[in-house]
Parts: structure tokens; C-alpha cells; sequence
């Protein structure tokens, strides 16, 4: 069956910041309390998005959340008006209130885990929200992700949308950041890989956490039918995590038949492969893209995000395309072997580098920004067509964006309720341009 591979970005949100909020992520932390500029990172996502739709590939959106989170606030005891907790907790809790005001449902790819109808036993799309339970900035995020979802893929003839797992640390779930699906057509059957980083239960031995549990996995491909003996389960080394990886997708990336990753990036590397092949016997023959240390160490491929790049199947072009962050060509030994890798022939023929800075700093490059969603022509057809990004619905967010947003963002602009007031009126707003309803986001209700 013909399928075709759309990414949904995430729209980054009015309250854009660098609260230094990701343990474990070096970017964050290193951009900890400077100035952000939430125009230009927004506007940045959305030139990636039109970049892409404007290649002839299926471009869809995604809405950013409400923040700060009042919930969380009120959960933590504090009373009042809308206005007076953010007053209160910007002088009793300001690190809670920096949580409630993240804008981190941009990073989409930690949004879900998406399984096509090729791979699932009945035949639908399948998508659980994840429970980012990791992060108090991050948990918060689960239950308007699904509802997102739902708005983005309504029919459940097509598509079977999931709420998160258990928002346990046994459950711990970040979506497709640690999730990669290969084949040899995107509508044919293929094999999914889900990579973890400990064992449910399994006591803190690392510095930095370790974000993805065994068990998500595992639940996750039960809950969405997936045939176990396409199916791939592979450690995540502790020398990735040490180094930040903290998401597999900072050191791996998949499409198609071809896996790009570091020598770092897995526990056992052999046995990846091997079960891999061992998945795909019959349906395709795996290419396996090995970064040596030698070539780009594990420090330069996460400083630059050499690998939370995007791997694209590009229209006209019979390799894939990796769109890389500019940090790429500015890290000397990256750039190298960027040069080198599509000198080959193998299945990699061209690097794209673009600017997200602004999302980068804060930790997030190219791939973060984006979920794949495969297709069937019927599922697209279902698919809530207003998010879909067209040169007019561009041209509106385009205008939304530079209407609703500040050019800065400092520290201390967490505490002005005002910005609560803002965002509310610019996301009212979103609503009609994404057709959502009327009752989307809470304050609606």
C-alpha cells in the first residue's frame, strides 16, 4: 500500500526561554538565564516547516501549550487569581514557576510514538502521547498532547490515539526521541527499533538521567500490535548519556533502510545489528551509516547535533537528504566528515544545514522540532487538513507570529502576568487559524 512520511513540527510558544530546566543537556544548562528571543525562534520553526512543504513533502502543525501552567501551580498550594499565582510563585517557588512557563512542547519529537498501519495488527495509525515523566517541565505536557493529537487525526477509523503510559518512573517515556522505524517503502511493512536507556527499577548509576525505561517499550508496542518479531528493543550506552545524549536521537537517526548513528550510541552495537537484520529478514536489507569516534568524537557529534538532524527520502533526489543544524559546518571535524559522507556512494547524497539557534541553544535541534506521522492516501484524507501547512496557512502564522509575540524574553519576564494574558489572546487565535475548536485549551472552557 502507497504511504507517505509527513512531520508534524511543533509551533514554538510565547514564553520561549532558557530556564536551564533539562538535566542532562548541556545546551540548556550552558544557556541557563540568558535572554531568549521568542519571535525569531518561532519564525525559525516555521521557515523549517515551509522549507519542507515547499519540497512537495506534507508539512503538518502542531500547537503550542498554554503557559505558565496554572495547574501545577495550584497543585503546588498556591491560591487566588490567575494573575496572583503567578505573583506569589515568582517570589515563594520561582524554580516551579519556571517549569509552569516552559515552552518545551515545541520539541515534538518527544511528543509521541507513532506506529503506521503497516505495522500495527488492526490496520490503523497509532499513537501514544508520552508521559515525560523525567522532567517536572515536561510532565505536564501529556494530557493537551494527546488532545492535540486527537485534533490533528480525529477519525478512529484511521487512527487510534493513546493517552500516556503510567506517569510512573517505571513507565518513563519520551516519545519518538527514542524510537526508529526503518523500510524499504513507507508503506510496507517495517522494522521498529526502541532504544532505552535502563530497566524499570534499575538503581541511578549515571550522572545524568536515564529518561526511557525497557518497559515503555515494551508497553508501547504491545498497546499499539506490533508484530514482535519486527520489533527491536537496544540499549542506549551510559557513555552516550554521560556525554548528554539524552535522548537517543542526539546520537541516531533513521529512514528508510538506513540507520546513521555514532560509535557511542548503543550498549552492544553488534547485537543491534544483528537484531535488526534479524527483524528485517525478508522485508529489506539494513544499511548501517557507523560514525567512528576517530572521525567526529561523541563530543563534537552533540555539541554540533550532527545526529538530532533530519533524514529525509527528498522528491527527485535518489539518496536521502540529512537537514542538519549550522552548529554542523561550525564544528571543524563534522564538517569534515559531512563532506566525506556524500562524497560516497552510499545512502546519504546530500547535507542541508539550516538556522534553528534559537531552539538549539535551549537544547533542541532540527529533529527535535519534528514528529513523522506515515500516512496511507485514506489516513491523509482524514487527517485535519487546517493543520496541514500551505503557502496561505503560512502566511497566517507568519503574521500570527510576528503580531503576538516579544522579540525578547528575559529571566525575570517569567513573573509578569501579562505574559499569561498574551499568550492566551495569541493562542484564541491559533485555534481558528488551526481549525481546533472552541474549547481547546483550558481557558477556553
Amino acid at each position: 500500500m502507497k504511504a507517505i512520511e509527513a512531520n508534524y513540527d511543533g509551533l514554538i510558544g510565547p514564553t520561549h526561554n532558557y530556564g536551564g530546566l533539562s538535566a542532562g543537556n548541556l545546551a540548556s544548562a550552558t544557556n541557563k538565564d540568558q535572554i531568549s528571543h521568542p519571535r525569531e525562534a518561532a519564525l525559525q520553526g516555521l521557515e523549517k516547516m515551509k522549507m519542507l512543504a515547499d519540497a512537495g513533502l506534507v508539512q503538518g502543525v502542531l500547537p503550542p501549550q498554554e503557559r505558565p501552567f496554572l495547574p501545577l501551580l495550584r497543585d503546588a498550594g498556591f491560591t487566588g487569581t490567575d494573575h496572583q499565582l503567578i505573583t506569589k510563585a515568582a517570589v515563594q517557588a520561582p524554580a516551579l514557576l519556571r517549569a509552569a512557563s516552559s515552552a518545551a512542547a515545541m520539541w515534538t519529537a518527544n511528543a509521541a510514538t507513532i506506529s503506521p498501519s503497516a505495522d500495527t495488527n488492526d490496520g490503523r495509525m497509532h499513537a501514544s502521547a508520552a508521559n515525560l515523566t523525567s522532567m517536572l517541565h515536561r510532565s505536564i505536557e501529556a494530557a493537551q498532547t494527546a488532545r492535540a493529537l486527537r485534533a490533528a487525526f480525529p477519525d478512529p477509523a484511521h487512527f487510534a490515539i493513546h493517552p500516556a503510559l503510567p506517569p510512573q518512573d517505571s513507565f518513563a517515556d519520551e516519545g519518538a526521541a527514542n524510537h526508529v522505524r526503518l523500510c524499504a517503502d513507507h508503506g510496507a511493512p517495517g522494522v521498529e527499533l526502541f532504544v532505552y536507556g535502563r530497566e524499570a527499577g534499575e538503581a541511578p548509576a549515571l550522572r545524568f538521567p536515564a529518561r526511557q525505561t525497557l518497559l515503555a517499550a515494551q508497553s508501547l508496542a504491545r498497546r499499539h500490535g506490533l508484530d514482535p518479531t519486527r520489533t527491536v528493543f537496544a540499549r542506549q550506552s551510559a557513555k552516550a548519556i554521560e556525554a548528554g545524549a539524552f535522548h537517543n536521537d542526539v546520537v541516531c537517526v533513521g529512514a528508510r533502510t538506513c540507520l546513521f548513528y555514532h560509535q557511542h550510541a548503543f550498549a552492544d552495537t553488534a547485537a543491534m545489528q544483528d537484531d535488526i537484520c534479524r527483524a528485517a529478514d525478508g522485508l529489506f536489507e539494513p544499511l548501517f551509516v557507523e560514525v567512528a569516534e576517530d572521525e567526529v568524537s561523541l563530543d563534537d557529534a552533540i555539541r554540533s547535533y550532527l545526529f538530532n538532524a533530519m533524514l529525509v527520502a527528498w522528491p527527485g533526489e535518489e539518496r536521502l537528504v540529512l537537514i542538519a543544524p549550522d552548529e554542523c559546518r561550525q564544528t571543524p571535524s563534522v564538517e569534515r566528515y559531512c563532506a566525506r559522507l556524500v562524497a560516497g556512494n552510499g545512502p546519504i547524497g546530500r547535507v542541508h544545514f539550516i538556522d534553528v539557534r534559537q531552539s538549539m541553544r535551549n537544547g533542541g535541534g532540527p529533529a527535535c522540532l519534528r514528529l513523522r506521522v506515515v500516512m496511507t492516501p485514506a489516513q491523509l484524507k482524514a487527517a485535519n487538513g487546517a493543520m496541514r501547512l500551505d503557502a496561505a496557512l503560512y502566511q497566517n502564522l507568519k503574521n500570527w507570529i510576528n503580531s503576538h509575540y516579544r522579540e525578547t524574553l528575559a529571566p525575570a519576564d517569567i513573573a509578569d502576568p501579562c505574559l499569561l494574558d498574551e499568550g492566551r489572546v495569541a493562542l484564541d487565535k491559533l485555534t481558528g487559524l488551526l481549525a481546533l475548536g472552541t474549547d481547546f485549551y483550558p481557558f477556553q472552557r
